[in-house]
Protein backbone atom coordinates (compact mmCIF):
# COMPACT_ATOMS: atom_id res chain seq x y z
CA UNK A 1 0.00 0.00 0.00
CA UNK A 2 0.75 3.43 -0.83
CA UNK A 3 2.85 5.19 2.17
CA UNK A 4 0.89 8.44 1.95
CA UNK A 5 -2.72 6.44 1.57
CA UNK A 6 -2.06 4.49 4.75
CA UNK A 7 -0.80 7.56 6.54
CA UNK A 8 -4.09 9.16 5.48
CA UNK A 9 -6.59 6.61 6.34
CA UNK A 10 -4.42 6.41 9.73
CA UNK A 11 -5.71 9.96 9.96
CA UNK A 12 -9.12 9.63 9.60
CA UNK A 13 -8.82 6.66 11.77
CA UNK A 14 -7.39 8.81 14.92
CA UNK A 15 -10.45 11.61 14.03
CA UNK A 16 -12.68 9.72 15.96
CA UNK A 17 -13.41 6.27 18.21
CA UNK A 18 -15.66 5.67 15.42
CA UNK A 19 -15.53 5.91 11.60
CA UNK A 20 -17.40 4.82 8.79
CA UNK A 21 -16.07 4.34 5.50
CA UNK A 22 -19.03 4.89 2.93
CA UNK A 23 -20.22 5.47 -0.49
CA UNK A 24 -21.76 8.74 0.08
CA UNK A 25 -22.41 11.04 2.83
CA UNK A 26 -24.60 10.70 6.17
CA UNK A 27 -27.14 12.91 4.56
CA UNK A 28 -27.14 10.98 1.27
CA UNK A 29 -25.88 7.61 1.08
CA UNK A 30 -25.03 6.57 -2.08
CA UNK A 31 -25.96 2.76 -1.75
CA UNK A 32 -28.30 0.78 0.16
CA UNK A 33 -25.32 -0.73 2.46
CA UNK A 34 -24.05 2.34 3.62
CA UNK A 35 -27.40 3.87 4.24
CA UNK A 36 -28.25 0.34 6.54
CA UNK A 37 -24.63 1.40 8.40
CA UNK A 38 -25.73 5.14 8.90
CA UNK A 39 -29.08 4.00 10.01
CA UNK A 40 -27.81 1.61 12.70
CA UNK A 41 -25.64 4.57 14.17
CA UNK A 42 -28.04 6.96 14.04
CA UNK A 43 -30.33 4.67 16.08
CA UNK A 44 -27.33 3.61 18.79
CA UNK A 45 -27.06 7.56 18.88
CA UNK A 46 -23.24 7.45 19.09
CA UNK A 47 -20.45 10.24 17.73
CA UNK A 48 -18.92 9.13 14.24
CA UNK A 49 -17.54 10.56 11.78
CA UNK A 50 -17.73 9.19 7.91
CA UNK A 51 -15.40 9.25 4.89
CA UNK A 52 -16.83 8.81 1.57
CA UNK A 53 -15.04 6.70 -0.28
CA UNK A 54 -16.27 8.03 -3.44
CA UNK A 55 -15.03 11.28 -3.66
CA UNK A 56 -11.19 9.69 -2.99
CA UNK A 57 -10.45 6.96 -5.18
CA UNK A 58 -6.96 5.87 -3.10
CA UNK A 59 -9.02 6.06 -0.18
CA UNK A 60 -11.60 3.47 -1.98
CA UNK A 61 -9.41 0.91 -3.01
CA UNK A 62 -6.79 1.26 -0.15
CA UNK A 63 -9.30 0.80 2.63
CA UNK A 64 -10.32 -2.38 1.46
CA UNK A 65 -6.16 -3.48 1.71
CA UNK A 66 -5.75 -1.59 4.94
CA UNK A 67 -8.22 -3.80 6.43
CA UNK A 68 -8.16 -6.35 4.14
CA UNK A 69 -12.33 -5.86 3.91
CA UNK A 70 -12.84 -6.22 -0.15
CA UNK A 71 -16.41 -3.95 0.47
CA UNK A 72 -17.83 -0.69 1.29
CA UNK A 73 -18.47 0.76 4.18
CA UNK A 74 -16.35 -0.49 6.61
CA UNK A 75 -17.00 0.28 10.23
CA UNK A 76 -14.13 1.06 12.42
CA UNK A 77 -14.27 1.24 16.25
CA UNK A 78 -11.01 2.66 18.08
CA UNK A 79 -9.13 1.99 15.07
CA UNK A 80 -10.38 -1.76 15.00
CA UNK A 81 -12.14 -3.07 11.72
CA UNK A 82 -15.84 -4.01 12.78
CA UNK A 83 -17.23 -5.23 9.10
CA UNK A 84 -19.60 -3.80 6.74
CA UNK A 85 -23.35 -3.06 6.86
CA UNK A 86 -24.46 -7.08 7.16
CA UNK A 87 -22.27 -7.47 10.56
CA UNK A 88 -23.28 -4.57 11.62
CA UNK A 89 -27.16 -5.49 11.69
CA UNK A 90 -25.94 -8.93 12.75
CA UNK A 91 -23.99 -7.18 15.91
CA UNK A 92 -27.13 -4.62 15.74
CA UNK A 93 -29.72 -7.45 16.28
CA UNK A 94 -27.77 -9.26 19.16
CA UNK A 95 -27.33 -6.56 21.08
CA UNK A 96 -23.28 -6.73 20.81
CA UNK A 97 -22.88 -3.48 19.08
CA UNK A 98 -24.50 -1.81 21.88
CA UNK A 99 -22.45 -3.64 24.22
CA UNK A 100 -19.13 -2.55 22.01
CA UNK A 101 -20.15 0.79 21.65
CA UNK A 102 -20.91 1.47 26.20
CA UNK A 103 -17.31 -0.38 26.54
CA UNK A 104 -15.99 2.33 24.18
Amino acid sequence: MNPEIKQKIEGYLNSSDIVLFMKGTTEFPMCGFSARAIAILKELNVPFETVNVLEDVEIREGIKAYGNWPTIPQLYIKKELVGGSDIMMEMYQAGELQEMFAKN
